[in-house]
């Protein structure tokens, strides 16, 4: 279909309509052909590609799994409190806090105001994620492949991370240090950082909202990475309606930090008028 003229385009565009790549959203998110909840519960669905980033509002108690479809994605995250950008995920503090720098199931993570942004409440990885490296940045890709732009063929996970960000009305400036899940490392006796690599294709990771959150995801390679090639899978992403952690779940009384984190949730979600 010739494109040379503007109702040429139009009608080459219009062509398109209901046409499918391997890396898109679902809209809606319903038609997502198999869903992990009830019907119609499901709120984003979408398949992001290596090197690419996407991003989301989600309301308190919205489950968002993450998976590896291939075995070689890394999903870089970052949380803030929806309208209150200034309240974000830290890292340090939810290493510090918790007593332990590995993230797995029924870990939180936590704002630097002591409270829960999001709970991991399943995960299939053996714990194959990062609280310690953060992502990739520009001048890492440029030594590594030679080019990290977001518009190049090897962005780094930061330049991905400032486009999620200027589409929320952040700027660089807001973007504190990330997590990344399904490409592990540890901590060797000696400091070094000892690269685990990824638990395998189909492995996942769910979080619940505990608040309102926007969330950031960069999807590009771990800068721990040792392969030569800049290699990311695909990441698929869907979100469904579920209910926040209340006080009768095992997972608010699993630690005293954790409770105390839940309490002063609770307790700032309560004086804004929200049970």
């Amino acid at each position: 279909m010739a494109t040379a003229t503007t109702y040429g385009a139009r009608d080459h565009a219009r062509a398109q309509a209901g046409t499918r790549a391997d890396a898109m959203p679902v809209v809606p998110a319903r038609d997502w052909a198999e869903p992990p909840c009830e019907a119609g519960h499901l709120v984003w669905a979408e398949t992001v590609a290596g090197g690419n980033y996407t991003h989301r509002v989600l309301a308190r108690g919205t489950e968002l799994r993450l998976t590896d479809l291939t075995g070689s994605a890394c999903a870089h995250l970052l949380l803030f409190v929806d309208g209150r950008p200034w309240e974000r995920l830290n890292v340090a503090d939810t290493v510090k806090v918790q007593w332990n720098a590995h993230l797995g199931e029924n870990r939180l993570l936590l704002s630097d105001q002591g409270r829960v942004l999001a709970s991991i409440v399943a995960d299939t990885t053996g714990g194959r994620h990062d609280a310690l490296c953060g992502t990739s940045t520009l001048v890492r890709n440029v030594r590594r492949y030679g080019a990290g732009t977001a518009e190049s063929p090897s962005p780094a996970g930061r330049e991905l991370f400032k486009l999620a960000a200027a589409k929320n009305g952040l700027t660089p400036r807001d973007l504190p240090p990330s997590l990344s899940f399904f490409q592990g490392v540890r901590i060797s006796e000696d400091g070094d950082v000892r690269f685990l690599g990824p638990a395998g294709p189909g492995a996942s990771v769910t979080l619940r909202a505990e608040q309102d959150v926007t969330v950031l995801i960069a999807n590009a390679p771990h800068p721990s990475d040792p392969q030569d090639a800049y290699v990311c899978g695909p990441l698929e992403v869907l979100a469904w309606r579920a209910a926040p952690t209340g006080a009768k779940d095992p997972l608010w009384d699993a630690t005293p930090e954790g409770r105390r984190a839940f309490q002063n949730t609770a307790d700032f979600l309560a004086s804004r008028g929200i049970q």
